[in-house]
């Protein structure tokens, strides 16, 4: 039988672990923490909005999305998924004629804070020469998929040649059915930045890391509610107007 004090070394010892391993997925997954290393959130600047899209292209939804931000005048950021890139080539030439930014959202949208480090190398390097090749334009941005990193995904990012983004927008499009209640999420989150001095880095979702054609119509429909409510009071912008 464990002594009192013995006990109190074990309880001691357990909180420890849960409060370190606690920390540790703090800092891997959430897009405000820097301790595994910085990156491109949103400057001081709160008349800026950077409308950014992850896992496309989708060939069902993206045209439509591409459409919509035309027709609002709206240059956005596409993190491009390396695989659905290959399978769209001329679609994610269309990202980039039509005056879009693209980013690597690396090749098969693993969770990278949990992949080794040749892997992860692997999946980023081979997701930019893909897009550089299918488009002629170099890949400067990275977003790791669901946020997720420790120091030598950052590293790796940087040894070839991107800046890694996180957010400060953001709400569960992927599986929100209202188009309306995602612009009405997405507008706190956006308005809350603001006050705070800060651009909003908004993240919506053109595609599906598990089907190329998932149905994105919500999150599409939000991106355009979104242009309208706020393009008589703010500039929208691409990344690279940020660093």
């Amino acid at each position: 039988m464990l002594s009192p004090i013995a006990i109190e070394i074990s309880a001691g010892l357990g909180a420890a672990v849960g409060l370190a391993a606690g920390g540790c997925a703090y800092a891997a997954l959430w897009p405000g923490s820097g301790i595994f290393g910085k990156a491109l959130i949103a400057p001081r600047s709160p008349g800026e909005l950077a409308l950014t899209f992850d896992d496309g292209p989708n060939p069902a939804w993206t045209p439509r999305l591409l459409d919509i931000l035309s027709s609002n005048d709206v240059r956005a950021t596409f993190f491009l998924m390396g695989s659905h890139a290959q399978a769209e080539p001329e679609l994610t030439r269309r990202i980039v004629t039509a005056g879009h930014l693209i980013g690597n959202h690396s090749w098969s949208h693993l969770n990278l804070a949990l992949t080794a480090a040749k892997r992860v190398e692997e999946e980023l390097a081979r997701t930019s020469e893909a897009l550089e090749q299918i488009t002629g334009v170099a890949v400067k941005y990275f977003r790791p998929p669901f946020g997720a990193r420790r120091p030598v995904v950052f590293r790796l990012a940087r040894s070839l040649g991107m800046v890694p983004v996180l957010w400060n927008a953001m709400t569960s499009d992927w599986s929100e059915p209202s188009a309306d209640v995602i612009a009405m999420r997405l507008i706190h989150a956006i308005d809350r930045a603001q006050r705070r001095g800060r651009a909003a880095n908004i993240v919506l979702h053109d595609g599906n890391h598990l089907d190329r054609g998932a149905d994105r119509g919500p999150s599409v429909i939000a991106a355009g509610l979104l242009a309208a409510h706020y393009k008589a009071t703010h500039r929208f912008v691409t990344l690279d107007a940020w660093g």
